[in-house]
């Protein structure tokens, strides 16, 4: 590869690492925002309330309007599992980054 092919190379590296970063780091940002609302979602799932709101919504004593997705126990189970799987991942990539003193 010549010196101009390289240059435009890395170039285009540096451009598709600093975009990436950037929107990396948004979305942790706006994760981390998330994690009080994410942590009382996950204290009310499977609560006593949660069962109380769940079997009032199985009894047909909520609003039929009413968006209840968090009564959903696969909904909400399912985002705990993602949840899980997005830390175990983030740990595995940073995990790799410093062995590999990609850092």
């Amino acid at each position: 590869m010549n010196r101009i092919d390289r240059i435009t190379k890395m170039e285009k590296n540096l451009d598709a690492s600093a975009e990436a970063i950037a929107e990396l780091s948004a979305a942790l940002d706006k994760y981390e925002a998330a994690r009080k609302a994410w942590k009382e979602l996950s204290d009310y799932y499977g609560s006593n309330r949660w069962m109380s709101d769940f079997e009032a919504d199985e009894a047909g004593k909520l609003p039929k309007d009413l968006k209840r997705g968090v009564l959903s126990e696969d909904t909400v189970y399912d985002l705990i599992t993602d949840n899980r799987e997005l830390v175990s991942r983030m740990l595995e990539i940073a995990r790799d980054a410093v062995l590999n003193n990609l850092i």
